[in-house]
């Protein structure tokens, strides 16, 4: 069984990704079907609850209230409108709902929708994650006590290269969330987005800080950067797609218990990159048709998908093998329409 560990350092992580790829997917294989079932793959759905006007400076994001992305504000949604969109993610298969917000961080006058919003979705039986910005000691226990699962605050990119993509909060602001996140009690979901002009030694270092936290995260999006017009990344060349496999490989051998999520850019991704990414070790990914503000593959696309690679959604509380598979025949047959989601992560 594969140890886990916490101490990995950027030179044996460069070594990892620089590894002859046909080494580096089996190595990541063994360790996939050691701790989990290679067959499965967790489902989320992601919905944007407040949309854009963020004050961060972050350059890929087109929520960011510094460029002009023609992307429309909106205020924090109505909270049976959220819980109607849960419903329709879970008829989807989604075992998981995340709501995304907008924010530097969440004010005080928010706290009692987003706990409302919570209590609704876990009473749909559906596990519950959030991303809203920056916490404080105090917010991340309210939320926790409301019955939040997991919390989403990505670290982007490694600490070296961070002051290139985001100038309005810094790498120890992120650090202290995560912390403030795991002492609440709440599981972590963190990751970051690679194709941003870094270097192989910045995806190391970035692969490394989530990998040497005190415990791993329970889930870990990896993100390819989708470019936005508006935005100062919307000219930068597009990474190699086998670098991004090769970053999903190296991830589930650093981090062998937690779930490795391909996540933002699958749109622009051919079925045999995300087949390749499955078995180099990715296990979750987000259905609906955005994420948060970007385009997403539709979940009829995706369980297409499954069905060509064999691969199911991993079982949950609700989960029903009937009507699931009643879905996937649906999709495939019919081609369904899928409900709209918003990304917000």
């Amino acid at each position: 069984m594969t140890s886990i560990r916490t101490d990995w350092s950027i030179d044996e992580v460069v070594s990892l990704l620089k590894k002859p790829l046909n080494d580096l997917l089996f190595e990541a294989q063994q360790v996939h079907r050691q701790h989990f079932n290679p067959n499965h793959v967790q489902v989320s759905t992601l919905l944007s609850i407040k949309t854009g006007a963020c004050p961060e400076d972050c350059k890929y994001c087109p929520q960011s209230a510094h460029y002009h992305t023609g992307l429309d504000r909106e205020r924090l949604m109505e909270v049976q409108k959220v819980l109607a969109e849960a419903e329709a993610a879970k008829q989807k298969g989604a075992s998981r709902f995340c709501m995304g917000a907008a924010w530097r961080n969440p004010k005080d006058r928010d706290m009692p929708y987003l706990i409302e919003m919570i209590q609704g979705v876990k009473a749909l039986g559906l596990e519950t994650c959030m991303t809203l910005g920056m916490l404080s000691d105090a917010q991340a226990k309210l939320l926790q006590q409301s019955g939040l699962d997991y919390y989403n605050h990505n670290l982007d990119t490694s600490p070296e290269f961070y002051g290139d993509i985001i100038t309005t909060r810094t790498y120890q602001d992120r650090l202290q969330t995560l912390k403030n996140v795991r002492d609440a009690g709440m599981k972590v979901c963190a990751g970051g987005i690679v194709g941003m002009g870094e270097s192989v030694n910045d995806r190391a270092s970035l692969l490394v800080q989530l990998a040497n936290l005190p415990k791993h995260p329970e889930s870990v999006p990896i993100n390819m950067l989708v470019k936005v017009k508006g935005t100062p990344f919307e000219q930068l060349e597009d990474l190699d797609p086998i670098e991004f496999v090769r970053t999903i490989a190296v991830a589930r051998i650093l981090m062998p218990q937690s779930h490795v999520r391909l996540s933002a850019g699958r749109e622009d991704m051919s079925d045999e990159m995300q087949a390749m990414c499955f078995f180099a070790g990715a296990n979750s990914i987000f259905y609906g048709e955005k994420l948060l503000t970007t385009a997403n593959p539709q979940a009829d696309k995706d369980l297409r998908l499954f069905q060509r690679l064999g691969i199911e959604p991993e079982p949950h509380q609700g989960y029903d093998d009937e009507v699931h598979s009643a879905v996937i025949e649906d999709a495939i047959h019919e081609q369904q329409q899928p409900a709209r989601f918003y990304d917000a992560s």
